[in-house]
């Protein structure tokens, strides 16, 4: 079992910067891969990032959604199984509530970029980005 707790979201003008953490408990952590999605009201949980685990010493491939890409930087810490989501110039439609959730899969696969393809999640944490 992979347990996953988000913590960083707040409350942000247009244009700022936060960093989403994903501290995750379960031996296992390091081998999965890792993804943020984001649920705004109304709308459906979308993929955000999500990177692969990789070997220690070797890059990890990573991916995003045309919303956030070049403005928006996923990475990890297995020292630490964190993973964080750097976002910079937030725009108001980036609100929503942001969750972490891990996968055995890739991103080379379509549930790599599904919700459906994710076994654990977090409970979320709430950016709210004011314009």
């Amino acid at each position: 079992q992979v347990q996953l707790v988000e913590s960083g979201g707040g409350l942000v003008q247009a244009g700022g910067s936060l960093r989403l953490s994903c501290a995750a408990s379960g031996r296992t952590f390091s081998f999965l891969t890792a993804g943020w999605f984001r649920q705004a009201p109304g709308k459906e949980r979308e993929f955000v990032a999500g990177i692969e685990p990789g070997l220690d010493w070797s890059p990890k491939r990573t991916s995003y959604a045309d919303s956030v890409r070049g403005r928006s930087t996923i990475s990890r810490d297995n020292a630490k199984n964190t993973v964080y989501l750097q976002m910079n110039g937030l725009k108001p439609e980036d609100t929503a509530v942001y969750y972490c959730a891990t996968t055995r899969g890739d991103l080379s696969t379509a549930q790599g970029q599904d919700v459906r393809g994710y076994d654990y999640w977090g409970q979320g944490t709430q950016v709210t980005v004011s314009s």
